[in-house]
């Protein structure tokens, strides 16, 4: 029986490339139960498997074997539109390069998303949001009007707009200053505690990571040390 508080719920999961003689193991047995609420770092250095793990966590990317279930969701089970619709109230994600549309308005980046999904307020949601941020006087402004930091937040509102129930954060403050990548992070925990979603951030910094409730630390593609157990 699915355990509801469980939100994450991973089971021998391997993802490799190629075949043959030019096969690539990156992911190798991923097991990984995650609860609702909790905050989790990955840590590792480059090429540990980190950003690989988020992807098929986040139903961006296929694994290889193994069983993934996301808030109840069987991912491994779902064609590609059927995951793209399991994504859209499971799991917002706040990536290293912001991925702002340049020809939009920072109001237009959070709404036209929540619009595709089929959001009949989307914009009144995104100026809730915008604001939430510290964006409520930017709203019509275009990216390249924004410094990086508040780009970020433009990202991090468009993340939690659709009050998603888990939050991927692929190092969030890794294009930012010291200074303004503290306040995005404090941000982003906040943001975390107003909608009660589950935080799951990608970082090198093991500083960042004892923030976290709980830190996974990777190595060659297996998690090596997990803080909860």
């Amino acid at each position: 029986m699915t355990n509801p508080n469980i939100v994450i719920d991973a089971a021998d999961v391997t993802l490799s490339l190629g075949s043959g003689a030019a096969r690539v193991d990156i992911l190798r047995g991923i097991d990984l139960k995650v609860a609702k609420g909790e905050s989790v770092a990955l840590l590792g250095p480059s090429g540990s498997g980190k950003s690989s793990l988020m992807a098929v966590l986040s139903g961006l990317e296929r694994a290889s074997g193994g069983t993934i279930r996301i808030a109840g969701a069987d991912f491994t089970a779902l064609d590609e539109d059927g995951l793209a619709r399991a994504r859209r109230r499971r799991i917002g994600i706040v990536p290293l390069a912001f991925h702002l549309l340049p020809t939009i308005t920072a109001h237009e980046n959070v709404a036209v998303p929540l619009e595709l999904a089929g959001e009949a307020d989307a914009f009144p949601i995104a100026q809730v949001e915008l604001k939430a941020v510290g964006l409520g006087h930017r709203l019509t402004h275009y990216p390249a009007q924004l410094s990086g930091g508040e780009q970020q937040r433009v990202a991090i509102a468009r993340a939690t707009a659709p009050k998603p129930e888990i939050l991927f954060a692929d190092e969030p403050t890794g294009n930012l200053d010291a200074k303004t990548g503290a306040a995005i992070l404090d941000l982003l925990f906040q943001r975390q505690r107003d909608t009660g979603a589950t935080l799951l951030i990608i970082t090198h910094d093991p500083a960042l990571a004892a923030r976290c409730g709980r830190v996974l630390e990777m190595q060659d593609g297996r998690i090596v040390r997990d803080s909860a157990q």
